[in-house]
């Protein structure tokens, strides 16, 4: 038995050559965060002879879905270092972290047409959904066919599998959760009532899909009913510029409620969850938030949406609610139940933070990932 593990492991240090196309910091959202995360990962590249190229385009937010010269400079860029890549030393797998819609999609094909030319087995690391909607095109539909042909793929979520079963088998499919690095450094937060108000924390950029005025709509109702709370809103500007927010929160009532704080990185980050009683992501278009495993890990209950992948992140009624898309009624409703049981607060916290603990530290999903490209290089031989 030892003497089988000794070719087996021979035969992997050959094989294991793994080429990782990125998406990487800044612009700083969760597929670069997750890019940064393997790059950095011990346990990746003790594993593996890894190499890494950047294919993000866009280096803020406010590039995002732009087009620029610049931008078509980088990608140029990348394309070339990989051509170079694949003409100095083939690798036996290439990790891609796939955008799968828009122009984004269109010139990650030109990248997938390189690495077919030089039939380099690739896994594609899926973060977003749109597939399903946009392989009504029968450009797109073509265009898929050809991109996952032959090909494996990670997901977040197995709730993700729907948008691209029309191409890959369930056989190509491998689960995979993110993980985040635990900002705590400790087991467990002390959970305790942390201000005389309750504060209710949404940490995203301003994005309207992300449920920005849904959040703010759910406040009006609970301050026409007399609560005392307070919303801190943490993120760049997204469709929602800083003003456009501002005019919200006053046409609304709510100047003495909401408070804009812009980013927050680091410490100050963690400062915002440390002070919160309770965190809400009332999102419509999201497929793994990290920003939801974070909030778990500080020990705030969570309420979210039947949205992506979040039904593997919030247990209802158990780590947090969950709420209808759209429907600020309902996220009021929940808002309510929270403001007015201090014990139901700590008892979902807890529960949340033991959930991060056993399934979303930055070790599980580094482990999980490693024996997921271990598995396909192993096919692959």
């Amino acid at each position: 038995m030892g003497e089988i593990q000794a070719i087996n492991f021979r035969v992997m240090k050959k094989n294991n050559n793994i080429l990782f196309l990125l998406h990487l910091p800044p612009a700083v959202h969760g597929v670069s965060i997750v890019g940064e995360l393997i790059k950095n990962s011990r346990i990746i590249n003790s594993s593996f002879e890894a190499r890494y190229i950047n294919l993000l385009v866009s280096r803020s937010i406010d590039e995002t879905g732009k087009t620029k010269l610049l931008k078509l400079w980088r990608f140029f860029v990348s394309w070339f270092k990989l051509l170079f890549e694949l003409i100095k030393e083939k690798p036996n797998l290439c990790y891609f972290a796939l955008s799968n819609s828009g122009s984004a999609f269109y010139k990650d094909v030109s990248l997938v047409f390189l690495l077919k030319l030089f039939r380099v087995k690739t896994v594609f690391h899926i973060h977003s959904k749109g597939i399903k909607k946009n392989e009504v095109s029968k450009i797109n539909y073509l265009m898929y066919q050809y991109v996952f042909k032959k090909s494996s793929v990670i997901l977040l979520s197995k709730y993700l599998y729907d948008d691209l079963k029309t191409f890959v088998s369930m056989e190509q499919v491998y689960i995979c959760p993110n993980g985040v690095e635990d900002l705590l450094r400790t087991k467990r937060p002390k959970l305790e009532k942390r201000s005389e108000s309750i504060k209710i924390l949404f940490l995203s950029n301003l994005i309207k899909s992300k449920g920005v005025f849904i959040l703010l709509e759910a406040c009006e109702i609970l301050q026409r009913k007399g609560y005392v709370f307070s919303c801190d809103f943490v993120g760049g500007e997204g469709d929602v510029s800083a003003h456009q927010f501002i005019l919200e929160v006053e046409k609304r009532g709510l100047t003495e409620n909401v408070k804009y704080l812009g980013k927050r990185y680091g410490e100050d980050k963690n400062k915002v969850y440390k002070s919160a009683d309770v965190f809400v992501l009332p999102t419509s278009n999201d497929c793994f938030p990290l920003v939801l495993l974070e909030a778990m890990q500080f020990g705030l209950p969570a309420i979210s949406t039947i949205e992506g992948g979040i039904p593997d992140i919030v247990e209802n009624n158990v780590t947090g609610f969950m709420v209808e898309q759209n429907n600020p009624v309902d996220l009021a409703d929940k808002l309510e139940i929270l403001i007015n049981n201090d014990t139901l607060r700590s008892q979902m916290g807890e529960a949340g933070r033991a959930k991060y603990e056993k399934e979303f530290t930055l070790q599980a999903f580094e482990s999980k990932l490693q024996e997921i490209l271990k598995l396909i290089l192993i096919k692959n031989i």
